[in-house]
């Protein structure tokens, strides 16, 4: 279920008609008092809420930090909708936990686009946790404490196992699954950015991920996991064997990149998961730290 949070019943039919023939079940409200009340009551019904920013009663700024500091709604993905693009307002919204954005006047497409994302990394880090851990014995080792995978299914079984050594393990293995996916798909199968962008576009992501599998150039090619424990800290040491990237404009989720369908992983991790994050080199190991 969607939540659809506008004071402007023409924004609210609008929305539904966007997102009706993808399969989407809506719930609307029309103000944010009504909104929290609807959320407070059955937090656990929602698999997105798409928050406008400017409403009488309680605005969509309140709402989110209510969500934010809830138990159960914090990690419900909001997608904030505005007709302002100033970038210190944006900023405020991600700062304040909104990772999502669209602009008013609505694009059909950009309305698909960003609730699918949202509703895709929310059920995504569901099945993470709610998966059996039946592949963990087929998971190979290197080493002592550290781990191979090649797959995203591989990295999400060792993602949700290791971040069970850590408080707050749910958050954690959040974070982790978000590096091990970036090690995988840009790092090891070389997908950029414009291009996850078009595929995601097309609706050919996991498509493109599972050819680059069989392609010789990235078959052989696996990452690692290393988990370290020592000074109070547990360490998680993220390789792959690709070429590296520009790291450093993917720590915070940029005013720039906000309306995009993807690009938030390693700022969400840095800025929910970890106490620390740190790229070395060309960019293809990370280093993320938990203090106990």
């Amino acid at each position: 279920m969607i939540l659809i949070v506008d004071d402007s019943s023409v924004a609210r039919t609008m929305l539904r008609e966007f997102l009706e023939p993808a399969g989407y079940r809506m719930e609307m409200a029309e103000n944010g008092r009504r909104a929290w009340e609807l959320l407070n009551r059955s937090p656990e019904k929602y698999v997105a809420v798409l928050l406008d920013r400017v409403m009488p009663e309680m605005d969509g700024m309140e709402v989110l930090r209510k969500m934010k500091s809830h138990g159960s709604l914090k990690v419900l993905p909001v997608i904030m909708q505005t007709a302002r693009r100033k970038d210190h307002e944006i900023k405020e919204g991600i700062q304040a936990g909104a990772y999502y954005y669209l602009t008013k006047p609505y694009s059909k497409d950009a309305v698909k686009l960003i609730t699918a994302a949202a509703v895709n990394d929310f059920m995504r880090y569901k099945s993470m946790l709610d998966e059996p851990l039946d592949g963990w014995a087929d998971i190979p080792r290197a080493a002592e404490n550290l781990y191979h995978f090649r797959t995203l299914e591989e990295a999400q079984i060792i993602s949700n196992v290791l971040s069970r050594e850590c408080p707050s393990s749910e958050k954690v293995a959040a974070g982790l699954w978000e590096l091990a996916i970036n090690a995988v798909e840009h790092g090891n199968l070389g997908i950029t950015y414009a291009e996850k962008s078009m595929l995601l576009e097309q609706g050919r992501w996991e498509e493109e991920i599972r050819r680059r599998y069989t392609l010789p150039r990235y078959a052989a090619r696996k990452a690692t996991i290393k988990i370290e424990k020592s000074g109070g800290e547990i360490r998680f040491r993220v390789k792959d064997e690709g070429e590296g990237f520009d790291w450093v404009p993917y720590l915070d989720i940029s005013p720039e990149r906000v309306f995009d369908a993807h690009g938030r992983g390693i700022a969400m991790s840095r800025h929910k998961s970890f106490h620390r994050l740190e790229y070395l080199g060309k960019g293809n190991e990370v280093v993320a730290t938990v203090q106990l």
